[in-house]
């Protein structure tokens, strides 16, 4: 192999087994633990591994029938994983749901069936067109319906004047994600390593935007001074707060103990000063102070159900570090200890 295909395979693969590893991170160890974080996951890992069959395909075209079947089906989940992740961002709490075992309970089988009944290897002529055409297909099709939610950034843009983090993020996936379609269904005008090349591309300044968002970056504190003494309308307020109590209320979230404002902030689609100032103007109390009353009022029905659990676990259970801020803020807000408000439900019962 030549110096400049060895330079070439080395960054094209580099991106490849990389983009699997920060999968594997956003599947199963980021926090706080987010449906939306494993369908990011997913996506990486299935468009890690396309990408890695190309690559290795570009250099070695004897490549396996098997290698190129596995890769083209991790292919078909990458439109819908796509889709899933925007959807379980900035679609509503009410529409989240189990709405998507429904498509991979159709995509799963589908592929299988074809699989194991029209392998690539005896049936090169079905492959090649008509099944990699679908599969490319199915991941326009998805990342078209994707479109949507990527139209609510642009909005939101237009409201504060500026696109926040977490959507810099999200708009820097997408495009990504098109490109690379581009790139592999249109490689009869192109190269085929150019998709890989993207991919690694893509997947550096992915990188780099983590670490900038990680530090808050991206102007966020320049619209903080601009907008800082704007009052939001009690309309918007009182909607953004609606959503904000029914996605914190849906399966407890408050309970997770890694809960952040730019987390909540990022999953209602909103700024994080926004929510900070409507919580401050409207509810007069700060972001920590929200959360812990909803931690407190399920930490009270679990001593008044009377049960064997040690205060410290009922604290840990709702989304305490430690027992001491649990004893702490319980006190401050319902103006005893944990331990004098379990005697006087006993007492009362």
């Amino acid at each position: 192999m030549e110096f400049s295909n060895e330079l070439l395979f080395f960054f094209s693969a580099l991106g490849a087994f990389n983009g699997f590893l920060l999968g594997l991170y956003f599947s199963f160890f980021k926090q706080p633990k987010h449906i939306s974080n494993f369908f990011l996951g997913a996506l990486l890992i299935c468009m890690s591994i396309r990408i890695g069959k190309s690559v290795i395909f570009y250099f070695k075209h004897d490549l396996a029938f098997g290698y190129l079947q596995f890769g083209l089906t991790a292919c078909l989940f990458i439109g819908p994983f796509l889709y899933f992740y925007f959807r379980s961002i900035y679609a509503s709490a009410a529409k989240q749901k189990t709405y998507w075992r429904y498509h991979l309970m159709v995509l799963i089988p589908s592929i299988l069936f074809v699989n194991f009944y029209f392998p690539f290897e005896h049936h090169v002529y079905l492959w090649r067109p008509y099944i990699i055409k679908s599969i490319y297909l199915v991941w326009v099709f998805y990342s078209l319906a994707a479109a949507p939610y990527v139209i609510k950034i642009f909005k939101s843009r237009n409201e504060n004047n500026v696109i926040d983090a977490q959507g810099i993020w999200d708009l820097s996936i997408y495009i990504g994600n098109l490109l690379i379609w581009a790139a592999f269904f249109f490689c009869g005008f192109t190269s085929y390593i150019l998709g890989a090349l993207l991919f690694s591309f893509m997947f550096y300044l992915l990188i780099l935007q983590l670490v900038f968002r990680n530090r808050q970056d991206f102007n966020v504190t320049k619209t903080i001074e601009k907008y800082k003494d704007k009052k939001i309308d009690h309309h918007k307020a009182k909607a953004i707060i609606s959503k904000l109590n029914e996605y914190v209320q849906e399966d407890q979230r408050f309970t997770n103990p890694s809960l952040k404002l730019a987390d909540l902030a990022g999953a209602i689609n909103e700024l994080p000063h926004t929510i900070s100032q409507i919580l401050n103007d409207n509810m007069g109390k700060s972001f920590s102070q929200y959360i812990n009353e909803y931690r407190i009022e399920a930490a009270k029905e679990i001593l008044q159900k009377n049960t064997d659990f040690t205060l410290e676990s009922i604290g840990y259970d709702c989304g305490f570090n430690s027992k001491s801020t649990f004893y702490s803020t319980f006190k401050k807000i319902v103006g005893c200890t944990p331990s004098a408000y379990q005697k006087q439900v006993n007492q009362a019962s």
